[in-house]
């Protein structure tokens, strides 16, 4: 029921917000350029990788040597009006729709965490990541990387349609409410280094 649900819902908000998604594109490519997307493999169910795409919010900035600057140089005031109305990740629908992706569970973090998550915490890789989920609701990343860990785990023991449908309705709540904004920001700037570290 949960894929199937993840099918349904993910057709329906594409064709629905399909015009938002084409003028975001738009204003992409007028104020950061080419490409619109941004692709990285991320790790998914049981741990295994696919290429997760979504709207792109940082500008090729790089130093004298032809290094990319931090990430936090690059984020544009633009990218992060995307990253804090969630806007960004519209394109995930489409790896929602191939099975990448459920439209809710622990998110989609860097392949280079993987050896660095306790035996407890690898357990998040046990469903399959989400564009939302249940640490995204009860603090994102205004909580410790172990309290979102947990958050995940919890998730991972309790999921079910219904408990979908709530997470997904205080989603929807919490960004129009603008709540925990000035923390959206910051998403994946801060690097996990390991619990013991």
């Amino acid at each position: 029921m949960k894929r199937l649900f993840d099918i349904v819902v993910s057709i329906l908000v594409f064709i629905l917000f399909s015009p938002i998604i084409a003028v975001t594109a738009y204003f992409i490519q007028k104020k950061l350029g080419s490409p619109v997307l941004f692709r990285q493999v991320r790790p998914g169910l049981n741990g295994q990788s696919f290429e997760m795409i979504k709207f792109r919010t940082m500008k090729d900035a790089v130093d004298k040597n032809g290094h990319l600057l931090p990430d936090n140089e690059r984020l544009t005031p633009f990218g992060a009006k995307l990253r804090s109305t969630s806007l960004d990740e519209l394109p995930g629908l489409w790896n929602v729709f191939k099975g990448d992706m459920s439209l809710v569970g622990p998110r989609p973090l860097l392949v280079e965490y993987l050896p660095r998550y306790n035996t407890e915490q690898a357990r998040r890789h046990n469903v399959r990541p989400g564009l939302t989920g249940w640490a995204q609701i009860n603090g994102r990343n205004a909580i410790s990387w172990e309290e979102k860990f947990k958050l995940d785990v919890w998730y991972v023991d309790n999921n079910n349609l219904w408990l979908d449908f709530k997470i997904l309705y205080l989603t929807v709540f919490k960004i129009f409410k603008k709540e925990n904004i000035e923390h959206a920001v910051a998403e994946e700037l801060a690097r996990f280094k390991g619990t013991d570290l």
